[in-house]
């Protein structure tokens, strides 16, 4: 059945607005989820890096099972409405209020632990779906043939979004603790204290602030789908349309194992992004300046995978792309438990780091700069192309619908990868133990993916 949101001709202006949402987005899942504010809080906040680790874990996972609650019906109510902008809207407003409200978690005040966790979720709740309605958008805009090299256009947008908000606040903002100043030697803009940690937690309203700027464009530009039903009706009819999807995707094999593959890997990398700037500072010291230069890395590496693992996409077919980013994960987070302040590959004594000596001075440090390097080349194909095998498996007339379906397979289990590292390094008192359990969700998502019958480079099954 063909889309009654069929690609049209649009202009590069479209195309760009569409784009410039993930550079409005992505410095929330940079500053806040990984590099910037995650370590802030467990080691500043909380004061206890494991025990950060484990608390931001569970506000992690809270955000999504809430998310996998509700993605399917919210999916099947915006195709039965056929509006995306709409929605984008909705919970661009969640991301907005709930990151300038994480400026409240104060170092050492535990009075502020629970707000900034609530607005965490909040945030995080809203940055998710828009991501979902924006992704509907893809085929409306570009051919089937074409949707992997613009997925693979707007991560590599986003990386470098994510990349230039990092080095804003590294200059400007974030604080080394024992200097009290920026990575460029400023104290910190805008007269925020060093002391207080204001520059990091600063990074809350920068995120809101920068999607507010950035999104505009989508909402001029870019065109929107059809209107169909009204609010009312679309609710009645996505709830029908969503037991009719579930039905139909029942008898579609591989889909289903694509699905609970997309699932399992996902909340893999959900919890590594969530813990891989915690683990950094727990492990090897790292503060914000060393944590930050780390990210800019990791996001030019990222941009460079996303927009050469697209043009893969197209040439050597989705999975294929997700296949090779799930061994090379695998591999990087096996390295990477191998690797403590004075040990690498598990049993050869390093010299650990000095006080003094350095960025990255250490034998440690380099190496989990370069394994860190190589899972942000990895990391953005294995999403983006994970985007495009939905897009061409599903029919284009319930896409939102799948892709409520594939926000569910991300989502139903979200809390499974970060609820057991919290509970595996609450128990253990490791965040060793804790992060060790990422290996099998890749290894089992990439087994099971593997199983699914899709072919090379349509991505349609056989």
């Amino acid at each position: 059945m063909a889309s009654r949101d069929s690609p049209r001709k649009v202009s590069r202006l479209a195309i760009a607005g569409w784009a410039l949402f993930a550079w409005a987005t992505q410095p929330y899942f940079t500053l806040i989820m990984t590099f910037v504010y995650a370590p802030y809080f467990a080691s500043a906040v909380v004061g206890d890096a494991t025990r950060g680790q484990s608390i931001w874990g569970f506000a992690t996972a809270t955000a999504g099972i809430l998310i996998a609650l509700t993605s399917p019906v919210l999916g099947a109510v915006a195709d039965a409405t056929g509006r995306r902008k709409p929605w984008i809207a909705v919970f661009g407003a969640f991301l907005v209020a709930g990151a300038a409200a994480l400026w409240v978690a104060k170092p050492g005040d535990a009075a502020t632990i629970m707000p900034a966790l609530i607005a965490f979720v909040i945030a995080s709740i809203g940055a998710e779906f828009a991501h979902i309605f924006c992704n509907t958008m893809m085929p409306t805009l570009v051919p089937r043939n074409k949707v992997g090299s613009l997925s693979g256009l707007g991560w590599a947008v986003g990386y470098i979004g994510g990349m230039v908000s990092l080095i804003f606040a590294l200059a400007f903002l974030s604080t080394n603790p024992e200097t009290g100043r920026t990575l460029l030697g400023f104290m910190p803009a805008f007269g925020l204290d060093a002391a207080a940690r204001e520059g990091d937690r600063a990074t809350g309203p920068l995120a809101a602030i920068w999607f507010v700027v950035f999104v505009t464009p989508l909402f001029l530009f870019t065109p929107d789908g059809k209107a169909r039903y009204r609010l009312g009706p679309a609710i009645r009819h996505g709830l029908w349309a969503l037991a009719d999807t579930v039905r139909a995707a029942r008898r579609q094999r591989d889909l289903w194992f694509f699905l609970l593959a997309n699932m399992i890997y996902t909340d893999g990398l959900i919890a590594l992004f969530a813990f891989g700037g915690i683990y950094g500072a727990g492990t090897l010291g790292w503060h914000t300046i060393e944590l930050g230069l780390f990210g800019i890395l990791l996001t030019i590496t990222g941009t460079i995978g996303a927009y050469v693992g697209g043009k893969l996409d197209d040439r050597l077919g989705a999975k294929t792309v997700v296949l090779g980013s799930l061994v090379v994960l695998v591999i990087c987070c096996c390295a990477i438990l191998s690797v403590s302040r004075d040990r690498i590959l598990f049993f050869l004594p390093v010299a650990p780091p000095q006080p003094g000596s350095g960025i990255f001075a250490s034998t440690p440090e380099r190496l989990y700069v370069a394994l860190g390097a190589l899972i942000g080349m990895v990391a953005g194909p294995l999403q983006a192309a994970s985007r495009t095998l939905l897009v061409r498996l599903a029919p284009h007339d319930r896409l939102a619908q799948f892709f409520g379906l594939f926000a569910l397979s991300g989502k139903l289990t979200s809390f499974t990868g970060p609820f057991l590292v919290a509970t595996v390094t609450a128990v253990t008192a490791s965040q060793k133990a804790g992060i060790s359990v990422l290996v099998a969700f890749f290894f089992v998502g990439g087994i099971l993916l593997a199983s699914a019958r899709i072919s090379g480079g349509s991505g349609a099954r056989r």
